[in-house]
């Protein structure tokens, strides 16, 4: 299969800025894709790792991930599906975020090779803009009511939004304009959030470059409450072993849903879909093998397969092995 239909098989498309012009393109080989990760922890959450498997798949399929660390837009803070404006971070937690994120992201994307994806960050070319070029030469193709429409703005108006924030579409357009010209990056997915951050970029890539670029993004995921997936009672499920521990973070895929073991199988493991619709139409108690499936694999791909064979064998040891 392509890598457009085992993407949609697997349901990871929520929308398509052009979904004709996305198919035809994923359908060959070589083209490169971006997706965005601010370092604003030194970690990353089970939260981010919906773009992260979607690139896995993509970069198996001959495509080319283009993976941007947010060390200038992080400075800035993204208003999207927050309350209040994030927390201001200093340059230096900024830095040693984005050096731990390019450790983890490396887990799941091979940068052996330029040619088959590479680690940016946009501080190389956001860090140098002078303010008065940037709003002459990129400010003058943003409509204010516009940006108002966005869903990101709509939800903050009312709690109030800075003007800092406020920048932040055009800063993350300016990243898509600058990887179309210097990366002949045409893709970039992103979470469901991202939309209008998404379509900012390609309409800002078309008026600088007159070139055609897309946006695909993937759906928000929660759990039956509503509640966003990763999130638990002792908050976000990391990856980094200091803040989640790998018990934990096994337990965590472990204990999910019944009925959400198929779509957490497809999105984060790389088993066979057919495989994965045959664990998924297991009954209870059947469906705890499943569900040990999805944790040792989801677990192998964040922290080694030596270490979820030890998480494994520790828990099953304790709590017994789910039948066959």
């Amino acid at each position: 299969m392509n890598a457009f239909d085992i993407l949609e098989q697997r349901g990871f498309f929520y929308q398509h800025t052009d979904e004709e012009a996305t198919k035809k393109l994923l359908n060959a080989e070589g083209e490169a894709f971006y997706i965005g990760i601010d370092p604003t922890a030194d970690s990353m959450h089970v939260g981010h790792l919906l773009p992260i498997m979607a690139a896995r798949h993509l970069q198996r399929h001959g495509h080319r991930p283009v993976i941007l660390i947010g060390g200038g837009t992080a400075r800035v803070g993204d208003p999207s599906g927050k309350t209040e404006m994030r927390k201001m971070l200093s340059e230096q937690d900024i830095a040693d975020n984005a050096t731990a994120l390019r450790q983890q992201v490396g887990r799941f994307l091979d940068f052996s090779d330029d040619d088959k994806g590479i680690l940016v960050n946009n501080s190389d070319w956001l860090d140098g803009l002078g303010y008065i070029e940037f709003l002459r030469d990129v400010g003058k193709h943003f409509s204010v009511n516009r940006m108002l429409t966005a869903e990101s703005v709509k939800q903050r108006l009312e709690t109030g939004l800075s003007f800092l924030e406020f920048n932040y579409t055009l800063l993350q357009a300016y990243d898509f304009y600058v990887l179309r010209r210097d990366r002949n990056c045409r893709f970039q997915f992103g979470g469901q959030d991202q939309w209008g951050n998404i379509v900012a970029g390609i309409d800002l890539t078309r008026r600088m470059l007159s070139q055609e670029v897309y946006g695909a993004t993937f759906p928000l995921l929660t759990n039956s409450q509503g509640q966003k997936f990763g999130k638990t009672v002792a908050g976000a499920v990391w990856l980094d072993p200091k803040r989640t521990s790998t018990t934990d973070y096994y337990q965590f895929w472990r204990n999910v849903e019944d009925t959400e073991v198929t779509k957490l199988l497809c999105f984060f493991t790389d088993l066979p879909v057919a495989e994965i619709q045959r664990l998924g139409a297991l009954e209870a108690p059947a469906i705890n093998r499943a569900k040990e499936i999805l944790a040792f694999e989801a677990t192998a791909l964040a922290h080694g397969f030596q270490e979820a064979e030890r998480v494994f064998h520790a828990i099953a040891g304790r709590f017994g092995f789910a039948d066959p």
